[in-house]
């Protein structure tokens, strides 16, 4: 019997007085608690504070008050447009009264900010801010705001040596030889991590283009550079457009100058054909993005004097804390219009170095059409071959965060089109929330299939037809793999038959969300951070008794 120990880091409310949090949250802490008042408050501000605080259980603590007796801890439902003076209700005595003016003859308390916003509790109560205060150890159940993100995961990583040591001191904690359950069993438990063998995969080798030095490369470490490569099949950017929604003073013209010189140049290294060295840069305002968008998809087609399409491609540049912008970009250029678009922080981008813009350029490739390498048919026979064309799909579905009810789930699928695997064609749909299995699996795979062979017979003119087929599927735990052999495989069976296709078909379920760490023995197993190099594969000793299965450290940590 195994026992698996391991850290997770869990996100808790700063515990205090909510007005000081509710600063914090918005970076208002130096303008001070006026800074919320409701006239002035920006409605975008007050929705995001809104969304970091549902959810939240506070105590009310009227300032000068005994605490003593007071009622269980409210929790926070919406927050109100208006301050407290401005909030009124009708008491018992049938008197029209503000929020302010019941504190005041109620609890004999005059509030000092009478005009920020206030909070709506689950009993519809409105309290003031400044009589709330946040207890200590309240987990966060619900998504993290975009700008905390950063923080949580440099505070959640530890370097490989660091994360064994807090094992071990957990197990401390645990005590398990002290406990009357074990001891009455007879059991023991090591203190010491099992020790046992793995073994390192090749990695497969990489082809590049023409005019690479050399046109072939093998990752070391589960790394490689682009170093004197070019795309193996370079796209061609006919027409392009720069939009800054960054603040002039931050991102000034010789900023924007600079990127479009740092992408010329790297298309051109990289294999890529600009046929526009000189494209428009447009500084717009965060407010409606479509339309801002809309307007430099114009300005592309009035410089090439009202002749011709659209750009192929956007560039946008975004300011810090800028997720909602993001995804209202993302919602124009693939729902919207069907653009390519290259969403840039600017303080990444300002004065940032080749090897940026080349990573980027890796990105920017695809979604115009390229294909940056595909992997030499001798590595990796198994999707190669051409007597045995292999289509590769891959399933998953997502869920709506915690607290966010009444959202649905997406499903989507990806698989390629091309003999190389390289080229991949993605398809997305909604069903009910939280459901674990995919509903429209055999709508999706059926329509796949179908674009697969059109590809293989009218672009490529081989054999449309795929010999083994390889389904990723990712977001199953343990103990639904039976459902998926039960009600998404018969699907895919189906989508097969639909398409008079007779292959190989293998289902591997992907679980990234275990628990089971490794940890190299010898030091110079390690890689650069420590972990165990790239390839690692573990077959044995900790896997399942009667089903194949097998851990797999794919890249680099």
């Amino acid at each position: 019997m195994l026992i698996n120990v391991d850290i997770s880091t869990a996100a808790m409310y700063k515990p205090g007085w909510l007005i000081d949090v509710a600063l914090e949250v918005l970076g208002m802490t130096s303008k001070g608690p006026l800074s919320l008042s409701a006239c002035g408050f920006p409605e975008r501000e007050r929705i995001k504070l809104q969304r970091f605080l549902s959810g939240v259980r506070v105590n009310v603590n009227i300032p000068g008050q005994p605490s003593a007796g007071r009622r269980p801890p409210r929790v926070v439902k919406r927050l109100t447009k208006t301050g407290a003076n401005g909030f009124s209700f009708i008491d018992h005595n049938g008197e029209d009264i503000s929020v302010a003016q019941y504190f005041e003859r109620t609890h004999n308390f005059r509030l000092r900010f009478p005009d920020i916003v206030c909070i709506e509790v689950g009993s519809r109560a409105i309290i003031p801010m400044e009589c709330c205060t946040i207890p200590a150890g309240q987990i966060m159940r619900k998504q993290m705001p975009p700008d905390k993100v950063k923080d949580v995961v440099a505070f959640a990583t530890k370097r490989p040596h660091e994360r064994l040591a807090s094992i071990r001191a957990a197990l401390g904690i645990l005590n398990y030889e002290q406990s009357e359950y074990i001891q009455h069993f007879g059991m023991h438990v090591k203190t010491e991590a099992e020790s046992l063998q793995a073994r390192v995969l090749d990695p497969p080798t990489l082809m590049y283009g023409l005019g690479s030095r050399p046109a072939t490369l093998t990752p070391r470490g589960g790394v490689w550079n682009l170093m004197d490569k070019r795309f193996y099949r370079p796209a061609t950017i006919k027409r392009w457009v720069v939009v800054v929604y960054e603040r002039e003073q931050r991102f000034p013209r010789v900023a924007a100058e600079e990127l479009v010189k740092n992408f010329v140049q790297q298309f051109a290294a990289l294999g890529m054909k600009c046929e526009e060295g000189d494209p428009r840069v447009l500084w717009e305002r965060p407010t409606s993005i479509s339309d801002s968008l809309h307007n430099a998809g114009r300005k592309v087609i009035e410089k090439h004097h009202n002749m011709g399409p659209g750009p192929d491609l956007i560039v946008v540049v975004l300011p810090e804390s800028s997720s909602d912008i993001y995804h209202s970009v993302k919602h124009f250029g693939d729902i919207t219009k069907g653009v390519a678009t290259q969403c840039l922080k600017s303080s990444k981008c300002h004065r940032a170095s080749r090897q940026y813009f080349a990573n980027v350029c890796l990105k920017i490739n695809v979604k115009v059409g390229g294909i940056n390498n595909i992997p030499e048919p001798r590595s990796v026979p198994a999707l190669t071959d051409p007597r045995n064309p292999t289509l590769v799909m891959g399933a998953d579905i997502t869920h709506p965060p915690p607290g966010a009810d009444g959202r649905p789930s997406f499903t989507s699928l990806v698989g390629n089109v091309d003999s190389e695997t390289a080229k991949y064609v993605a398809d997305c749909r909604v069903q009910t929330s939280r459901q674990e299995m995919i509903d429209a699996i055999e709508e999706m795979a059926t329509a796949h299939i179908a674009l697969y062979k059109r590809y293989r017979q009218g672009v490529e003119k081989k054999s449309p037809d795929p010999k083994r087929v390889i389904f990723f599927r990712d977001g199953v735990s343990e103990g639904e793999f039976q459902q998926v052999l039960e009600y998404e495989l018969p699907q895919l069976k189906r989508a097969l038959a639909a398409n008079d296709v007779n292959a190989k078909l293998t289902v591997v379920v992907v679980g990234k969300g275990h628990h089971v760490r490794f940890f190299p023995k010898n030091r110079q197993d390690e890689d650069r951070s420590g972990n165990c190099p790239a390839g690692t594969v573990v077959d044995n000793y900790i896997t399942h008794p009667t089903e194949f299965d097998f851990y797999l450290q794919s890249h680099a940590g």
